[in-house]
């Protein structure tokens, strides 16, 4: 008989460049798959090209499988809070439009509570000092970035962005959060 608890579930996550939040995200224990790509927008399967217009309404965001009795919505989205800055509206860093907001797009009511729960204890815990702008929006619609962009850093860790953006975020990443990573 199969084992019907064991269920995957997927969130999908814009913490700005996708580059980034995939090269994180790929690196914890639990987490099967993560696909850069396009949500939020109302254009039907928009490039990047498009997307980095500003016109679409998507944003570059990362569709995560992961296994939850092997790590909770909850660890992953204190990970998601902790390394990008959720305090910036439409920009991470150099990168400023729509596309780069910070925004959590729930499937169900669980994910909504636990995304609203999360986000307020880290507004509580004075992580930040300004205050969080990540929106909590219904799951609409996901399209997958072009081939280029998938696996993005693991093909180009010798490019300068790689190194001075992506690498720092790692680091942090083994630093804070190590005992649920896949490597060290």
């Amino acid at each position: 008989m199969p084992d019907i608890d064991n269920k995957i579930e997927t969130i999908t996550l814009a913490g700005g460049c996708f580059w980034c939040t995939e090269a994180i995200f790929q690196r914890i224990m639990g987490v099967i798959s993560v696909m850069p790509g396009y949500s939020g927008g109302s254009v039907e399967n928009p490039s990047y090209e498009q997307v980095r217009g500003g016109k679409t309404g998507h944003a570059e965001a990362i569709q995560i499988e992961f296994d939850p009795k092997l790590i909770s919505l909850e660890t992953l989205l204190d990970v998601f809070f902790k390394l990008h800055d959720p305090t910036t509206l439409n920009r991470q860093g150099n990168d400023v439009g729509t596309e780069y907001r910070s925004a959590i797009f729930y499937r169900d009511e669980k994910q909504k509570k636990i995304a609203e729960d999360i986000r307020g204890e880290i507004e509580k815990s004075g992580t930040y000092k300004k205050k969080i702008v990540t929106e909590i929006v219904p799951f609409k619609n996901f399209y997958k970035a072009e081939n280029y962009h998938q696996n993005y850093f693991e093909n180009n860790r010798t490019a300068p962005y790689c190194q001075v953006v992506i690498d720092p975020k790692i680091r942090k990443l083994f630093s804070e959060f190590g005992k649920i990573t896949k490597e060290s």
